[in-house]
């Protein structure tokens, strides 16, 4: 029997198959990083930014990545990424966060993940809170063919107050793809899960080919002056 798949889709299959793989490389990196103890008091955000650049050079050979690598700790938790905060030292019951974008043999990962040193329950409750908020993102998304890119953000939100913080940044994803990054000079909606983009989130690229996006999920309390992250592919399983 002739082989019907169409091109595009052996190519859609394709751009699945190293966007999942990109994303379990880091996966794999955020593991070492906890493995290897680099989460630790006393050491500066920028010291552990350059420890891990180096393990994931050492183990991966990644030196791109598509935008800047944020290490955050402590109060730094609740900028969103656009912001440069000075640069802290981890404190004994801290709370931080990583955001990296390695470029794995061409194929973009993005991936955040929110760390607790210590014991502290308010914490520990909003590392856990945005893991399984973003689950219900994830699935809410799933759940709705149809929705668009402000929806999204809009669920995102009430998520946040949901589980009893405020959302902490102007957007709640973006695309993700082929590197260099897919994006258009001074576009700042369209290609952003972003409370004034009406597109659906399901709509195609100018090729027609799907597109994908990853989901954030950043949730803060300004009054304990923490905030957490959680990031990931939205529209890959």
């Amino acid at each position: 029997m002739p082989d019907r798949t169409h091109p595009v889709d052996i190519a859609e299959l394709e751009r699945v198959t190293q966007l999942r793989a990109a994303q379990n490389k880091a996966v794999e990196l955020f593991h070492q990083v906890e493995l290897r103890s680099l989460l630790r008091p006393g050491i500066l955000e920028s010291q552990l930014n350059q420890e891990i650049y180096d393990l994931a050079r050492d183990l991966f050979g990644i030196t791109t990545y598509w935008h800047k690598r944020i290490v955050r700790a402590g109060r730094n938790t609740l900028a969103p990424y656009d912001e440069n905060p000075p640069d802290l030292t981890l404190q004994p019951d801290d709370i931080l966060f990583l955001d990296l974008g390695p470029v794995f043999e061409e194929y973009e990962a993005d991936f955040g993940r929110t760390f607790v040193l210590g014991s502290d329950p308010a914490r520990l409750k909003l590392q856990s809170d945005i893991a399984q908020a973003f689950a219900a993102g994830k699935a809410h998304f799933h759940a709705t063919p149809d929705i668009t890119a402000a929806q999204l953000f809009q669920h995102c939100v009430s998520l946040a107050h949901q589980y009893g913080w405020e959302f902490g940044g102007p957007i709640a994803g973006h695309l993700i793809g082929h590197f260099p990054h897919e994006r258009i000079p001074k576009d700042k909606i369209s290609l952003y899960i972003h409370p004034d983009n009406p597109l659906p989130i399901r709509s195609s690229s100018p090729d027609g080919a799907p597109r994908h996006w990853i989901l954030e999920i950043h949730f803060v309390d300004p009054a304990r002056q923490i905030g957490g992250f959680y990031e990931e592919l939205l529209t890959i399983d």
